[in-house]
Formats: C-alpha cells, sequence, structure tokens
C-alpha cells in the first residue's frame, strides 16, 4: 500500500528515533481496518490524518467510517492516536513513545 507524505514523514521520525512500530496493522478480525501504524506492545495507533480540508476523512460518510473505526479500536482496547502532518515532530513522537513507556 502507498504511503501518503505524512506516513512516509512519521515512518521516518519514529526510525529516526528508534521507536518500535508495525505500518499498515489489520486490527479487526473481520473487517479490513488498518492503523497507519501500531505500536503493538501497548496497543497504541497512530493514523496520519492527510487531507484535513477537503478531504475524505472530513467529509460526512469519510468522519463517521473513521468514527467507527475508531470506536471498534477503542473496544478493543487500543489508544488511537491522531496526527496531521504538522504535529509529527521529534518532539511531539518522544511525548508520545514515554506515554506508551518504552
Amino acid at each position: 500500500m502507498k504511503q501518503s507524505p505524512g506516513e512516509a514523514l512519521l515512518a521516518t521520525q519514529l526510525r529516526a528515533l528508534k521507536i518500535a512500530h508495525t505500518p499498515e496493522f489489520r486490527f479487526h478480525d473481520t473487517r479490513k481496518w488498518r492503523f497507519d501504524f501500531a505500536h503493538l506492545p501497548s496497543k497504541t495507533a497512530v493514523e496520519v490524518e492527510g487531507k484535513v480540508w477537503g478531504g475524505r476523512h472530513t467529509r460526512g460518510d469519510g468522519f463517521m467510517a473513521d468514527a467507527e473505526k475508531y470506536f471498534e479500536a477503542h473496544i478493543r482496547g487500543w489508544r488511537v492516536v491522531r496526527l496531521t502532518p504538522n504535529l509529527i515532530t521529534p518532539e511531539n513522537l518522544r511525548a508520545l513513545a514515554m506515554r506508551m513507556s518504552i
């Protein structure tokens, strides 16, 4: 699956900071839902929200589909962190890593 520019940036930052992650992790057994990145030991998922101005995720149907996905993740014990590309910084990722106890 092709990475968005935001996902590529996050992957680069995670590798540079040596934060373990699994890209495109499928968390649901019957739905084809995937997290952009997952830290399996802490059950923390990171979703990169790319097109915030008029993209699929901000329109009604897309927003509702995302809400369903995030709700299902939550009831399965996942913590979902949603980042826009401007939030993908070394400082923010270090803070996230501290919360994941790694």
